[in-house]
């Protein structure tokens, strides 16, 4: 069994990598060739923590496997971060363990790499303003992913503590552009795409307040009864997600979708989109909108990828099971 851990994955995989990854499981789970196994997601009684597994299998890269992991938020106090997480990769003509791998920052970057797809996408091509919506730890990595796909002009950000903003700030100071901190109104009135990254359980973004043409890309909703933005704005969108299982049950589109707004029907792959069996984008004019739930191929891809490179670079340890 191979090991690859956590202190060795950021010099082995690059963003560039990830979106790769990413990209190509959506296509193939648009395909049909690979599918997510149903999520267990459990809060256990102990030190606040929520713990699950995200499992799945695609028959064209033949990764298999499972993300184990969760959240826990004392881990701050300890020095450590909040989610914690391990992807243990299986032979898919043997069940044999093939690999376990370092999940935190995988997770941190396939969740970044989701948007940066729906922005290539999604996003009209003119886009010049990115608007942030949220300032935690994972929304330098949305907008790290972002920055690569539009020639983005000028960064805009909110967030409920502000001072957390400067995080965005500097992101957008080593990118050579200017940010400026503004209120929600503000944003929807500048912002051609728009990234919210919070673990809210309360609207936050009202219709009214974003004009058409956006891209939005939610990505902080992956949990029964999280919710980023109104559900009338989720109807107003067309609305695209990673699977439609999930967008339903404990995505953004879950509101919309429990008060009638929208149907299952109503909601695209984007894979389908990458594949080209669906235009995406119709019209300048129109509001589109990604629902990243965040799926369990999207760890195996990426873990799939770390492994075959620590194997090139001769850096992957094996060990007998």
């Amino acid at each position: 069994m191979i090991i690859v851990p956590e202190r060795a994955i950021a010099g082995l995989i690059s963003p560039a990598d990830c979106f790769t990854a990413v990209e190509k499981v959506f296509g193939s789970m648009a395909r049909k060739s690979a599918y997510n196994f149903p999520v267990i997601r459990e809060a256990i009684g102990h030190a606040d923590a929520l713990y699950g597994f995200k499992s799945g299998f695609d028959r064209e890269s033949l990764a298999l496997g499972l993300k184990s992991g969760g959240f826990w938020p004392g881990n701050i106090d300890k020095g450590l971060t909040n989610h914690q997480s391990t992807v243990f990769l299986f032979d898919a003509d043997s069940g044999r363990c093939r690999a376990a791998v370092g999940g935190n920052l995988l997770t941190a970057l396939r969740t970044a790499a989701a948007s940066a797809v729906s922005i290539k996408y999604l996003a009209r091509p003119d886009a010049r303003v990115l608007g942030m919506i949220g300032a935690g730890h994972q929304s330098t990595f949305q907008l790290k992913a972002a920055l690569d796909q539009r020639p983005f002009e000028k960064v805009i950000g909110w967030n409920i503590e502000p001072a957390a903003l400067e995080r965005l700030a500097s992101v957008a100071k080593e990118r050579g552009l200017p940010f400026e901190s503004v209120d929600l109104d503000q944003l929807g009135r500048q912002a051609d795409v728009i990234i919210t990254i919070t673990s809210s359980f309360e609207p936050i973004l009202k219709a009214a307040q974003v004009r058409p043409g956006t891209h939005l890309a939610c990505m902080g909703t992956d949990t029964k009864g999280k919710q980023e933005v109104e559900a009338e704005l989720v109807a107003a969108a067309t609305v695209f997600t990673d699977e439609i299982a999930q967008s339903i049950t404990i995505g953004e589109a879950q509101h919309a979708v429990g008060r009638g707004l929208l149907s299952a029907d109503g909601i695209v792959e984007i894979g389908a989109v990458i594949n080209r069996t669906d235009p995406g984008r119709r019209s300048d004019d129109e509001i589109t909108l990604f629902d990243g739930t965040g799926v369990g191929l999207q760890d195996l891809a990426v873990a799939s990828a770390v492994v075959d490179l620590a194997v090139a670079r001769g850096i992957a340890i094996d060990v007998d099971l």
